[in-house]
């Protein structure tokens, strides 16, 4: 039956520098792209065959995709993107040091917003040069569903109906899917598929450059999930 390999982007420039991301379209750093080849020399050696690929709007996520395939020398491989996938949009938080935005508004407010399931972080006002509706990438999109700030539940509506949209009926033709993605798109996919309580979504991290794959029944049941090794 289907078969679906989740990856979340190598390392990037802003996780080097210990910066929140979101939607801000940074590359990967050096370490990034290693770890993207190190998946991708997993799949080969586990003799995996992707049928189909998914990612984001966001280079960091495309281009670990694209470094995974080549590595796996499986370039031929179609690949979808969509913004459903992008990483959680942080707000104003965006751009903003981690350790700056926690020493500013304390660790309860920090970690309600950065591991709570429902508690956004401040959203950029609409006339912020930050706000998507100016990156020329969303252009045919409606303006109003693209997000000033997210919280997990937020980011885990639109990635969890793009996997009813695009990924569920890849998974129930008995295809082998790979998804590469981002932290927080990731972890609102896993909360759904292992069913995670909102609760315990929080201490769930996902690995940059780790593949975890799940295997379907024919009525798309997740029976086994284990990381590739």
């Amino acid at each position: 039956m289907g078969k679906l390999i989740l990856v979340r982007h190598g390392k990037s420039l802003w996780n080097v520098k210990n910066v929140f991301t979101g939607w801000t379209d940074v590359d990967l750093a050096p370490e990034g792209i290693e770890e993207a080849k190190k998946a991708g020399k997993l799949i080969k050696s586990n003799l995996i065959d992707v049928d189909v690929c998914f990612s984001s709007y966001l280079k960091r996520a495309i281009r670990t995709a694209w470094i995974i395939l080549e590595t796996a020398d499986m370039m031929h491989v179609d690949c979808h993107y969509s913004w459903k996938l992008n990483e959680r949009h942080y707000g104003d938080w965006q751009g903003k040091n981690k350790d700056g935005v926690l020493k500013e508004v304390g660790e309860e407010r920090f970690l309600s917003v950065r591991r709570g399931y429902d508690t956004p972080p401040p959203n950029l006002s609409e006339g912020d040069k930050r706000n998507p509706r100016f990156d020329s990438n969303y252009k045919l999109l409606n303006p109003s569903v693209l997000p000033l700030g997210e919280s997990l539940k937020d980011t885990s509506k639109r990635v969890v109906n793009y996997f009813f949209e695009a990924i569920a009926p890849e998974l129930a033709k008995g295809k082998t899917v790979l998804v590469s993605a981002h932290g927080n798109s990731l972890r609102a996919l896993i909360e759904y598929l292992e069913h995670i309580s909102s609760e315990d979504i929080a201490k769930v991290e996902v690995a940059t450059g780790v593949p975890h794959l799940y295997e379907f029944d024919g009525k798309l049941n997740v029976i086994d999930n284990y990381q590739l090794e």
